[in-house]
C-alpha cells in the first residue's frame, strides 16, 4: 500500500509539473528535461508513468473538467453559476487547469488533443435543462446553445484577461459575465435570488474543505 501511495503521489507530481511547464512555455517549446527539472524525478520514474510528452498533455487535458466544490443548491440555475464561477476561482492557482486552457487555445495541441470544452458544454446544457424543467429557466431559452455561449465567453475572457494589463481576476471578470447573461435566461424570480458575486467560489471550497470526511 505504501508502494502504492507513493506512486500515485510521483505521478502527480510528475503531472502538475508537465502543467507547469506547458502553461509557462506552451506544448511545443516545452521539453521532458524542462519537466523532469521540475518534478525533481528521475527520466525512469517519468517514463513508468507517461509514455510521451503526448502522454502527459492528454493526462493534462483529461484532468481538465472537474466540479469541486460544486454541490447540490435550491435552484439549478445557481449550480450552473457556480460551475462557471470555481473554473474561474481555481484557475490561477491550479496549473493543471491553467495548461489546460492553454493547451486547448494552442492551433496545434488543440489538432494533436482536442480539447474538453464538448465536456463542459454537455455539463453545462445539462444543468440549464434540469432547471428548465424545473421552472427556472425561459421556455425559449436552448440550452445546448446557451451552453456553448457560456463556455466559449468564458474561454475568450480567461484568454483576454490573462493579456491586458492590468490583469483583471477571472472570476470577477466571470462574474460579469453572469451578470448579463443571466437576466436573460433565468426567470425573474429566480434570477435575483442567485449569488452571482466573485467572492463565492471562495466560501464554497472553504465550506467543502470544514466538512468532515
Amino acid at each position: 500500500m505504501a508502494r502504492q501511495a507513493r506512486a500515485i503521489r510521483t505521478r502527480r507530481t510528475i503531472l502538475e509539473a508537465a502543467a507547469a511547464v506547458f502553461d509557462e512555455c506552451g506544448y511545443e517549446a516545452s521539453t521532458i528535461a524542462q519537466i523532469l527539472d521540475r518534478a525533481d524525478v528521475t527520466r525512469g520514474a517519468l517514463y513508468f508513468h507517461f509514455g510521451s510528452k503526448e502522454d502527459l498533455a492528454r493526462s493534462v487535458l483529461a484532468e481538465a473538467v472537474t466540479t469541486e466544490g460544486l454541490g447540490e443548491q435550491e435552484f439549478t440555475m445557481q449550480e450552473f453559476v457556480d460551475a462557471g464561477l470555481l473554473l474561474a476561482h481555481r484557475l490561477p492557482r491550479e496549473p493543471l487547469l491553467s495548461a489546460a486552457l492553454r493547451l486547448s487555445i494552442d492551433q496545434r495541441a488543440r489538432a494533436a488533443f482536442g480539447t474538453r470544452w464538448p465536456d463542459w458544454i454537455d455539463l453545462g446544457a445539462r444543468l440549464l435543462t434540469r432547471a428548465k424543467e424545473r421552472g427556472e429557466v425561459f421556455p425559449h431559452v436552448s440550452s445546448v446553445e446557451t451552453a456553448r455561449l457560456f463556455v466559449g465567453s468564458w474561454t475568450g475572457i480567461g484568454v483576454v484577461s490573462a493579456s491586458v494589463a492590468p490583469s483583471p481576476a477571472l472570476v470577477t471578470e466571470v462574474a460579469h459575465l453572469l451578470r448579463m447573461m443571466i437576466p436573460s435566461i433565468a426567470v425573474p424570480g429566480v434570477a435575483v435570488r442567485l449569488d452571482l458575486s466573485p467572492q463565492r467560489p471562495a466560501r464554497l471550497l472553504a465550506a467543502r474543505a470544514a466538512r468532515p470526511d
